[in-house]
């Protein structure tokens, strides 16, 4: 068995694309990538553990790059991560799209309080929260803050499509509830290739 065929991941690029560049990156053309991304989570064995094998005991994610632009633009990923994960506030700093393939992964989104942009102090509000899982994915806007944390007894696999690829994102926040503070966020799990 080989993984996805990229005549097909160029055809789900193509069709992403479109409501980006006819209306711009915003909750509408994200709402229409999203739709995209939802179709090819749904597409039977093509995500299986036999093509991206789960991670090792010790790993609590693995991610695996499927396709991305020359120019590290429009990249698709396959998330694979155990129960008890959790990453903490964030943003991206590029518009992000989360399709389950299967489990689910609860989200909890959050308002930044405090006016600012950049590290430093920081206060964040909860203002909603998502459940993640087949049939329901939620699209980000750039600078929106979510935290993720995997509940439940199995591993999930999601497909997160974003504007750029997550290697070239050197201006991401974290943000530290507790301590009142937002500071850079550096890549905790190497993509594997």
């Amino acid at each position: 068995m080989s993984r996805i065929a990229d005549g097909t991941i160029d055809a789900l690029v193509a069709k992403a694309r479109l409501p980006i560049e006819r209306k711009g990156v915003n909750r509408e053309s994200l709402s229409e990538v999203l739709q995209v991304i939802e179709e090819v989570a749904r597409l039977p064995g093509r995500w299986s553990s036999d093509l991206y094998p789960d991670p090792d005991a010790a790993e609590r994610q693995a991610r695996y790059l499927i396709a991305s632009d020359a120019d590290d633009s429009y990249t698709l990923y396959l998330n694979v991560m155990r129960p008890g994960n959790r990453i903490p506030p964030h943003n991206h700093t590029t518009w992000a799209c989360i399709a389950a393939v299967e489990g689910a992964e609860h989200n909890i989104l959050y308002e930044r309080t405090d006016g600012g942009r950049s590290a430093g102090p920081a206060t964040v509000c909860i203002t909603q929260e998502v459940e993640v899982r087949p049939g329901i994915g939620i699209a980000l806007l750039p600078d929106d803050i979510h935290s993720v944390e995997i509940r439940g007894e199995q591993p999930i696999r999601h497909l997160h499509f974003y504007g750029k690829a997550l290697e070239t994102l050197t201006q991401r926040l974290m943000f530290d509830i507790d301590a009142g503070e937002a500071r850079p966020m550096k890549m905790a799990v190497a993509t594997r290739r």
